[in-house]
């Protein structure tokens, strides 16, 4: 049985068959949705919706059951049970089309005690216009991907910056990487991924980061750095030890090109000569922020991290239509990207 589904937004619609993704559906009748991994970890082809009702084979990481319950969907696996209208995500900033490239490495140093600092120059004919959150993938000489996010803000220059966490016996973090030099070439893909900055939401900003998550978040405050529009900033970075708060000095000099910027490291494996927080992040800002009514917040970083703290924070009154997720292992290192 086939069912119409109105994309409330556009105008647009399509019709769904039985057991079919949304998104396969939408994408067969040329009605373009937002998505990334397709694999329901990311989150970026989150819906609402505003009439009927959908079922999941298995219901997918990427949504927590208090977001399906205010109506939130994930397109890449919801499967209509009836005639649907949907609310799609809200528009981006336009940027380039996802297009391949040649780069060249100008640097690679290290960061922390397993984290890269890989710096590429993207030859481009034209200016490459990313939004900060995104990623791009990095192609390996036999084609296959390896996926990284932006961890600067977009520079005239085509400058890009990457954390790259080192995986033991990683084909590109432990062999290719390690043998890398300033000039050597590389095949990219860029811009890719719908995690980004929204300026329209006019509210405080919640950042909240675990590891290697900090790279999109980092590019996303670089971005706003002397903006005078820039809302205040509390960022959260949540790490095992204190050597693994790779930035965590450059970080504090951020207060002095942020609006009433807030940082505060989390360790959940501190030794005794820590002073700081102590536990999981998101039990420190469960702490610090009873009522989150008023915040749009950013989670990048694990995905165990990401649906803990969409289940504390809808306790504590987040708005899940102004929580955005990148899922940062699932969708960037799962398929391969080691």
């Amino acid at each position: 049985m086939n069912h119409r589904v109105q994309v409330a937004d556009t105008g647009e619609s399509f019709f769904a068959q039985a057991q079919e993704p949304l998104l396969e559906a939408a994408e067969r009748a040329g009605v373009a949705l937002a998505h990334d991994c397709r694999a329901g970890g990311c989150g970026t082809c989150r819906i609402r919706l505003l009439q009927g009702r959908v079922a999941y084979e298995d219901f997918p990481m990427g949504l927590t059951a208090e977001e399906a319950d205010e109506g939130f969907a994930l397109a890449c696996q919801a499967r209509a049970c009836s005639d649907l209208t949907i609310s799609a995500a809200r528009a981006l900033p336009l940027c380039s089309p996802p297009s391949r490239y040649r780069a060249a490495v100008r640097s690679v140093r290290a960061l922390g005690p397993d984290v890269v600092h890989l710096g590429l120059a993207i030859e481009a004919a034209q200016a490459l216009v990313y939004r900060p959150g995104q990623y791009m993938n990095i192609l390996l000489p036999d084609g296959s991907p390896r996926s990284f996010s932006m961890a600067s803000a977009p520079a005239a220059q085509q400058e890009v910056d990457f954390h790259v966490r080192r995986i033991p016996g990683g084909r590109f973090t432990e062999g290719m990487l390690a043998q890398m030099r300033s000039g050597d070439p590389l095949e990219v893909e860029v811009p890719l991924g719908g995690f980004a900055y929204h300026a329209e939401d006019y509210r405080p900003l919640l950042m909240v980061a675990t590891g290697t998550g900090l790279a999109p978040i980092k590019s996303i405050l670089e971005s706003l750095m002397d903006d005078p529009d820039c809302p205040p900033v509390t960022l959260y970075w949540g790490a095992r030890h204190a050597e693994d708060l790779y930035l965590h000095e450059q970080i504090q000099e951020w207060a002095g090109r942020l609006y009433d910027f807030q940082y505060v490291p989390v360790l959940s494996r501190a030794d005794e000569r820590w002073t700081g927080r102590r536990g999981y992040v998101t039990e420190a800002i469960a702490q610090d922020f009873p009522d989150l009514s008023e915040h749009a917040i950013y989670l990048c970083g694990s995905p165990r991290m990401i649906v803990d703290a969409k289940r504390r924070f809808a306790s504590q009154n987040a708005s899940l239509a102004h929580v955005y997720a990148d899922s940062f292992n699932f969708q960037h290192e799962l398929a391969p990207s080691l």
